[in-house]
């Protein structure tokens, strides 16, 4: 009714009533613009706040100088950078390249990777189990996943410790079934750290793909198998790639918090096997220099970036199966 008086009306009328209509529609959508923006201006704030300032501080602190006492002197340098590379002779203050900070950050790498690919390995298999059981069973096999992470991290690193250290259970048992004729050194060592991660985050793998696997729709397993497929062509030509995005996201939750890692290489490693965040909280607390903290922590975030690089880059794409 409304568009047939319109268009029997004057022109100058219709103008007018479009005119009224477009201004109303722009300011319902002004109005929703600034309702969505009061909506998310909190959490902006809180991120601001507390993730982008102290960000942009450390960066700063990254070009400054050390204080004698700790702090910066507001002198620009990028002695905190070349001190990751060089290290300066006490004599003829010449620079030479080391590699004790490399170290540092390939041991971290590496037990972040190892892991990352032992909870793999033993997180794929679970979730599967996980995922086929009947639905009203799913609740209580999720209940066993999570069960750790009602306790503190502190708390579970103190478990490891009973059961790996030289008088331990693991230890104690070898031993009884005549295995071991002495205590197996475990504690204090790379293999503790890895023992202790892989524990520790394991849950962070299992999860992402149990909600992957939870959605795959096994017709297409059961028609593989009608075509006469293998169980190894099944899991690598129909189950990995349709679990793919869970299997990249339980990779950086795994990764990405494990290269960071900072209570368990110091409790299980006793201290003797460092790591980036163990490097990092020494030079803020001990050797207090902040602008070497700030440089390495940038350099741990440049990894992390990377990291979600690889995951933006192949992780959120449709899986290959799905597009063949």
């Amino acid at each position: 009714m409304t568009e047939a008086v319109i268009a029997g009306s004057p022109p100058t009328v219709t103008a007018t009533v479009e005119q009224r209509i477009g201004a109303a529609q722009a300011a319902a959508e002004k109005a929703s613009r600034r309702t969505r923006w009061a909506l998310i201006a909190p959490a902006l704030i809180v991120v601001g706040i507390l993730g982008i300032l102290p960000l942009f501080i450390i960066l700063i602190y990254s070009f400054l100088r050390p204080g004698a006492y700790g702090g910066v002197v507001w002198e620009f340098s990028t002695k905190a950078y070349v001190q990751f590379l060089f290290e300066k002779d006490l004599f003829d203050e010449s620079y030479h390249f080391t590699w004790a900070y490399f170290q540092i950050y390939a041991r971290s790498i590496g037990l972040a990777a190892f892991t990352t690919i032992g909870s793999l390995i033993l997180g794929f298999p679970t979730a599967y189990f996980m995922a086929t059981r009947p639905p009203h069973q799913r609740n209580f096999w999720l209940f066993l996943i999570t069960l750790p992470f009602w306790s503190n991290l502190l708390i579970r690193t103190f478990a490891i410790f009973v059961l790996i250290r030289d008088d331990g259970i693991v230890n104690n048992v070898l031993m009884e079934l005549g295995i071991l004729s002495s205590p197996m050194q475990i504690m204090f060592t790379d293999t503790a750290v890895g023992i202790a991660l892989l524990y520790s985050f394991l849950p962070f793998m299992v999860l992402p793909i149990y909600a992957s696997l939870e959605k795959l729709d096994f017709r297409y397993v059961e028609a593989a198998y009608d075509l006469y497929a293998t169980r190894w062509h099944v899991l690598w030509r129909i189950i990995i790639p349709l679990s793919k995005p869970g299997i990249v996201a339980g990779c950086l939750l795994v990764f990405i918090p494990a290269l960071g890692a900072y209570v368990t290489p110091l409790l299980v490693g006793g201290g003797k096997s460092l790591m980036i965040g163990n490097l990092i909280a020494l030079q803020f607390a001990g050797s207090r220099n902040w602008p070497f903290g700030s440089s390495a922590s940038l350099i741990l975030m440049a990894l992390v970036m990377i990291a979600l690089y690889v995951y933006v880059r192949y992780g959120t794409r449709k899986s290959d199966f799905a597009h063949g």
